[in-house]
């Protein structure tokens, strides 16, 4: 088995600074370093595909730019790299949402992957005109799922649930192949959606304990459905040849963040209904003190930024072993970023890949290619 590594589309903007915002906070100032254009992002996009990465995750939110038509663009400069478009159900029809990853298959050669993102701040969902509180958002993003899993099966459907109702929506062409369905979420009625409908279940970079966990309860939910799922993390890097150079890049970034930002972010993330984001903020406290939480996994970009908090930090060799740790527990899918998102591609496809492919847990999509494993040509 080969594990699977997507990277990230930084759709709010990218900097050498950690570029803040998310989960109803705006992104912050350093967002404006390098803005999100097609050319830049499809710059990151074709780095990523060359060094081995099978997708990129591409964010949703008010913070960011829209995820179907970026990435929608950017397929058009890439060859082999898939799309992991977050995508928020109660915004569009289930039957227009099926009929749009429809079209994405064929346009781009079978290269979407679905990240349903339910949506955790009531304030920000009203701002879209979206009224249900969050577990009746859960509640029907499972009645999303159902039919637009019933439509890419080639149904008609006729569903009059407690939030969505179709009458004979039928899709005239199908997706080729059907878009895998990732998601996310800490709560129990999140648990029950993902056992029921979901391909990839979906964890923040916690430590390992607490993931294993995660496995072990959305594997016992599946297992009453007679499912099987997969299962995949999400993190930031700073990987380098030696743990020094890392954590000096880690303090280095820790630096550039002002008290005032880091408070205001802190203070409007303790207002967020989501359970994951309340674990991600109980790993620091909003200190600084003590933010390596686990060997090699440094908590400080959760200090200026919502949803994902955590790095793996160390030498190429440490954090390719604590990628084996998670592994270990079940995970087969890593969903990587840094910052900038082009130099640290570089830095971790040609530093930890290679090495995870000695080993014989990863190989590069496109037969017998391999990552360089050359010094990067950036100062990172």
């Amino acid at each position: 088995m080969s594990l699977t590594f997507h990277w990230f589309l930084p759709t709010n903007g990218d900097s050498r600074h950690v570029v803040g915002g998310g989960h109803g906070t705006p992104a912050t100032a350093s967002g404006r370093d390098r803005p999100p254009t097609v050319a830049y992002l499809s710059q990151i996009a074709r780095a990523a595909e060359d060094l081995g990465f099978v997708g990129a995750l591409t964010p949703t939110g008010a913070w960011c730019e829209d995820a179907w038509l970026t990435t929608a663009m950017v397929s058009q400069h890439t060859e082999r790299l898939k799309f992991l478009v977050a995508f928020r159900p109660g915004f569009v029809s289930p039957t227009l949402a099926a009929q749009m990853a429809s079209t994405f298959q064929r346009q781009s050669g079978g290269r979407l992957l679905l990240n349903v993102v339910t949506g955790g701040e009531s304030h920000e969902q009203r701002a879209y005109g979206d009224f249900l509180d969050k577990d009746d958002r859960y509640r029907r993003t499972g009645e999303f799922l159902e039919i637009v899993r019933e439509l890419w099966d080639g149904k008609t459907v006729d569903l009059a649930g407690e939030h969505l109702r179709v009458e004979d929506a039928k899709l005239a062409r199908l997706p080729d192949p059907v878009p895998e369905v990732y998601f996310g979420g800490s709560s129990p009625i999140a648990g029950e959606i993902a056992a029921k409908y979901v391909d990839v279940y979906l964890t923040w970079g916690e430590p390992p304990a607490q993931v294993a966990e995660k496995i072990a309860w959305i594997r016992g939910l599946a297992a009453k459905e007679g499912r099987t799922l997969r299962f995949g993390i999400r993190l930031h890097v700073i990987t380098r040849d030696t743990s020094a150079e890392a954590w000096a890049e880690a303090n280095r970034l820790l630096e550039g963040f002002d008290s005032e930002t880091v408070k205001s972010v802190q203070a409007g993330l303790a207002r967020s209904e989501s359970e994951g984001q309340q674990r991600m903020l109980a790993l620091h406290g909003g200190s600084r003190d003590g933010l390596e939480i686990h060997p090699n996994l440094w908590a400080g970009i959760g200090l200026v930024r919502g949803g994902a908090g955590t790095a793996l930090v160390g030498s190429h060799e440490e954090v390719a072993e604590r990628i084996k740790e998670y592994a270990a527990l079940g995970i087969e899918e890593f969903v990587l970023s840094g910052y900038p998102h082009l130099e640290e591609a570089y830095w971790f496809g040609e530093g930890v890949l290679p090495r995870l492919a000695a080993e014989g847990v990863w190989r590069h999509p496109v037969g017998d290619q391999k990552p360089a494993g050359a010094q990067v040509p950036f100062a990172g």
